[in-house]
């Protein structure tokens, strides 16, 4: 395999990685994640929201840091690679979303689409420097209205915002595997 191929793999893993952490920022609420995805420079064209990333962060995490859960996924990401440091990719999402509107009341929406992102590669890692939103379907549904200890039963841990998810403590794992390296397993520092 020639050389440029295989630095197009680890590009390609790092715009995947970027989009995937989004969908954690966003459904968890942790803004360092969602910061992470974009430049500081970057807009997004997301809908009801339009101008910069900065405060499209802050508009989502108004709407997202209240108690219900969302889930977005990820399908079908094409990532065509405009020069070195520029890629334009499209990924298809379907978004469950719960929130309050204006008078409070909890809505659901699910929403399929695709966001359609200019990425830069700039001092080494891939973010988006441009979102635009392009929706498909939406579909108004009635929330559920049992309480979510009936709904769920016996089904535990359920999602949270940040930093009070699951995740989060194999994240601090994962720092501590990293701050001490010789104590991990396969170091080469085993006792023979």
């Amino acid at each position: 395999m020639k050389q440029p191929s295989i630095n197009e793999l680890f590009d390609r893993e790092a715009i995947r990685d970027c989009l995937h952490r989004y969908c954690r920022g966003i459904d968890r609420a942790d803004e360092a994640a969602l910061r992470s995805c974009y430049w500081p420079d970057a807009c997004d064209n997301h809908g009801s929201y339009s101008g910069s990333a900065a405060g499209f962060i802050q508009f989502a995490l108004s709407v997202f840091k209240t108690q219900p859960r969302n889930i977005h996924q990820l399908a079908n990401t094409m990532i065509e690679f405009l020069g070195p440091a520029e890629a334009a990719v499209e990924s298809y999402f379907t978004a469950l979303q719960r929130g309050p509107d204006e008078a409070g009341e909890i809505k659901q929406v699910l929403l399929c689409g695709r966001y359609c992102d200019l990425f830069q590669k700039r001092e080494g890692e891939w973010r988006i420097a441009e979102r635009t939103v392009v929706y498909d379907w939406v579909e108004e549904q009635r929330p559920p209205t049992s309480s979510e200890t009936e709904r769920f039963g016996p089904r535990q841990p359920i999602g949270a915002p940040y930093p009070n998810d699951p995740v989060y403590e194999l994240s601090k794992r994962r720092a501590l595997s990293t701050k001490y390296p010789e104590d991990r397993i396969g170091s080469g520092e085993e006792e023979q």
